[in-house]
């Protein structure tokens, strides 16, 4: 117990006398009756960008995957381990979620990696294994004239949340979900030092600041 981070326990004695007594009761019924979460969201694991605190989500309210750039693989049905592959399939077969919404963000280190070519990417490594998935084969990743790195960096982390979304759509069971009206993909941008959000619009394929547009 002793080795046991002391901010955690800290953490929980403060939910415990805070936030517990006032969800107890869901708490409850949702042991007894299990979870049935409309959304899925799936995100980075960047400690900055919480799926359940930036959407101010009670326990049983949202489905999280999190992983390095939040990004989803193509459908490979192998004998290797696919843990985003299970989420989403529970999420999808099992939980029946309404929504699946790919969350992205800025800052993202696995996109500030690849787009300059340095740790944490190795050779043979885990990371580099994992990011090449955002990049299709012939496909090239270059900063254009006149943009900064900045922009560059945001460019490929909305880009990012579009392969995602591609992505989803190889899985079978999703497009079938998508394509009997059952199943709804979304896309939305996580500004981390403004605290923003943008969603994106399907139709137009840009990401609309949800304040500006009045939808909060």
């Amino acid at each position: 117990m002793r080795t046991f981070p002391q901010q955690l326990i800290d953490g929980y004695g403060a939910f415990a006398k805070q936030r517990l007594p006032t969800e107890q009761s869901r708490y409850r019924a949702l042991s007894e009756r299990g979870q049935s979460p409309e959304t899925m969201v799936i995100g980075c694991c960047d400690s900055r960008v919480s799926p359940e605190v930036i959407f101010d989500a009670g326990p049983g309210e949202l489905f999280v995957v999190r992983n390095i750039a939040n990004l989803v693989p193509v459908y490979q049905p192998d004998a290797n381990a696919h843990g985003v592959s299970a989420a989403l399939e529970f999420g999808v077969q099992v939980l029946k979620v309404k929504h699946i919404v790919i969350l992205g963000h800025a800052q993202c280190s696995g996109i500030s990696a690849i787009i300059n070519k340095r740790a944490p990417l190795s050779t043979g490594d885990f990371i580099g294994k994992w990011m090449a998935m955002l990049i299709k084969p012939g496909e090239v990743v270059e900063q254009r004239e006149r943009e900064t790195m900045k922009e560059f960096a945001t460019r490929i982390e909305k880009a990012a949340v579009f392969r995602s979304i591609e992505n989803l759509m190889t899985f079978p069971f999703v497009q079938k979900s998508v394509e009997s009206g059952r199943l709804r993909l979304h896309g939305a941008y996580f500004g981390v030092a403004e605290g923003s959000l943008s969603v994106l619009d399907r139709e137009t394929k840009e990401f609309r600041n949800v304040s500006d547009h009045g939808l909060v």
